[in-house]
């Protein structure tokens, strides 16, 4: 009696957008290399997005309804989209900015992944392309982006949590030769602009001070590690360049909308309420007279000393270790930092 072949994995790509016109079509073309199926979860797009969703092949449309910014609630809705999808499935979410690495369904590792058992987390290792394509920073471990599905709950929270199911002693495969590249840090300015968002919307929220939001959302200002960096393998985009699938003359948008919703939050609250929150990098009365906002005053609230302090943190991302650092960071702490 002659033994059934094992069945085929179906690969799914999951990711949320909103307003992502800059990267969305290069985005699909990469994911549709390699994914059977990719759900989109739009909230509320108004560039493009939705309509080049439509578009692409493989692609499905999903409204993510929600009025805030709410992780589980978007991560739940694509979950449950791809839990449709029948067969053994192989989840991968990313973001907009993201993509597996062009070679993945050459490597080697390919095979592994889908001969891994459900329930399963597929960890990869996160490499952030730096301006210019020929360096890049990965973080150090591996990242839990994908998972063998196995239909166990999803457990996730406001912000910043897992984007997959994260079982208890689930197995997990690293992998190393497929990874996914980061695209954000190759268009700074765009970078920094969603930076000031992250730290206005957490400082809104009233779970953290501006000291822990400065340090988690200015990490980018202490350089990387020269053992963290590594120069860009050319398979890692070949067959994307090959494609027309071309990151590398991505172009920011000409108004983003981290930088609307941070005015939006200046004009309802003030800057008074922000001026311990290292958002005024920014020209924001220049920003409200070229989106038409009329009738506020934008002006940098900061003392001198707030000013220091600013440039202080700036510059000693890296040392926190250090005794006159964590002196300083006590000083602020006393001060309602």
């Amino acid at each position: 009696m002659n033994a059934q072949p094992e069945e085929k994995p179906v690969w799914i790509c999951v990711s949320p957008t909103k307003n992502e016109s800059w990267v969305i079509d290069r985005f699909l073309g990469a994911a549709g290399t390699w994914a059977d199926h990719i759900f989109v979860a739009d909230q509320g797009s108004t560039d493009g997005t939705r309509e080049a969703i439509t578009r692409a092949p493989k692609s499905n449309l999903l409204s993510n309804e929600s009025q805030g910014f709410y992780e589980h609630h978007r991560q739940t809705l694509l979950l449950s989209a791809a839990r449709k999808i029948p067969g053994k499935r192989i989840i991968v979410s990313l973001d907009a900015d993201e993509t597996l690495s062009a070679h993945c369904r050459t490597s080697p590792e390919w095979a592994k992944i889908e001969a891994a058992a459900p329930g399963t987390i597929l960890r990869f290792r996160w490499v952030n392309i730096l301006p210019g394509f020929e360096r890049a920073w990965v973080c150090p471990g591996h990242v839990p982006l994908g998972y063998v599905d196995d239909g166990v709950d999803y457990v996730g929270g406001t912000i910043h949590g897992p984007r997959l199911p994260q079982p208890k002693d689930a197995p997990v495969l690293d992998l190393n030769d497929i990874v996914v590249l980061h695209f954000q840090y190759i268009l700074w300015d765009r970078m920094a602009s969603k930076q000031r968002w992250y730290q206005a919307w957490e400082f809104t929220r009233g779970k953290a001070g501006p000291l822990d939001i400065f340090r988690q959302y200015n990490h980018m200002h202490g350089g990387w590690e020269e053992r963290d960096l590594c120069p860009v393998r050319p398979e890692w985009l070949e067959s994307f360049d090959r494609a027309g699938i071309d990151y590398r003359s991505l172009k920011c948008e000409p108004v983003t909308w981290w930088d609307r919703e941070v005015a939006g939050m200046l004009k309802e609250r003030g800057p008074e309420y922000f001026r311990r929150i290292a958002i005024w990098d920014y020209d924001w009365n220049a920003f409200a007279r070229k989106i038409g906002m009329t009738g506020v005053d934008f002006s940098d609230p900061r003392s001198k000393f707030e000013r220091v302090a600013h440039s202080w943190l700036k510059r000693t991302q890296k040392r926190r270790g250090d005794l006159s650092v964590r002196a300083f960071e006590k000083l602020l702490r006393l001060r309602g930092w």
